[in-house]
């Protein structure tokens, strides 16, 4: 009876002793849990306002989210009486474990961040990265996906694509194209800047302002090349550039203008 006594004193004296804390532990948590949501609502309506990106307004919602939860959990768990430098310790060690463990994926997730925050691209954009050219069909939080132009899908790590150069063909709203073309040393070089100029005349798509322009650009080894400077929207890039070589192309061959090919010449000498 004695025992028993000893330890029913002992539990009133933990209540009368923990009690109060683990009830405003309780509010803190439900108070707490109020206030967590009203500041995200707050933040994601005054991201509205500004007209943040979707994909980076998400993020942001989510790790603030996170954020704001463990600090409650923190806060309470000191409220209760739990030493919290053990508790800290153990997830910062376990962080670091996890880090390592995950240094890819990780380095992935800062490219993703950095993506969505300076905005090299957008969705929609066409690109060029990592060997790749492509529409950006979806910018996710550790790849970028692309669509190339024969409709295969292409993801590409953020880590890899914020690390590297890239060529983003929509930043501006018109491009510069430059091609060039070679023709044989025997052909009349007169000629051929004139079919090639009735050529670039003749592409609605090319804009008359700055005004396109054929040049003989160069005396390579085995042909005469002529590059034809012309600006275009654009979405007109593409569609252009894919037209202007076969309509060169078969226009050279109604003409009789020759496109040389690398090639060489054997010469065998027999010893008497």
């Amino acid at each position: 009876m004695e025992g028993y006594q000893i330890y029913l004193n002992k539990g009133i004296e933990m209540v009368m002793d923990y009690g109060p804390r683990l009830l405003m532990a309780i509010v803190v948590l439900i108070v707490g849990r109020w206030v967590i949501r009203r500041i995200i609502d707050l933040v994601d309506k005054g991201m509205d306002r500004s007209f943040v990106d979707e994909s980076l307004q998400k993020f942001v919602m989510s790790l603030l989210g996170a954020t704001l939860k463990v600090l409650l959990l923190v806060s309470i768990a000191t409220m209760v009486g739990i030493e919290t430098t053990s508790f800290v310790a153990i997830i910062g060690a376990a962080g670091l474990a996890v880090g390592f463990a995950l240094q890819g994926s990780l380095a992935n997730f800062a490219g993703g961040v950095l993506i969505l925050l300076f905005k090299p691209f957008k969705v929609g954009d066409v690109i060029k990265t990592q060997g790749y050219s492509g529409r950006v069909a979806e910018i996710q939080i550790f790849n970028t996906v692309l669509k190339t132009f024969d409709h295969q899908t292409i993801i590409i790590p953020n880590g890899r694509i914020s690390g590297e150069c890239l060529v983003n063909y929509s930043h501006e709203d018109r491009l510069c194209m430059v091609l060039t073309f070679g023709v044989g040393y025997g052909d009349d070089m007169k000629k051929t800047k004139a079919v090639l100029e009735r050529l670039v005349d003749r592409e609605a798509r090319f804009l008359k302002e700055p005004a396109p322009r054929v040049l003989l650009s160069e005396l390579a080894d085995s042909a005469v090349n002529f590059t034809i400077h012309a600006w275009c929207q654009t979405d007109d890039y593409w569609p252009a550039y894919y037209d202007m070589h076969e309509k060169v192309k078969l226009t050279f061959d109604a003409e009789g203008i020759s496109i040389p090919f690398p090639q060489h010449d054997v010469h065998l000498y027999q010893k008497k």
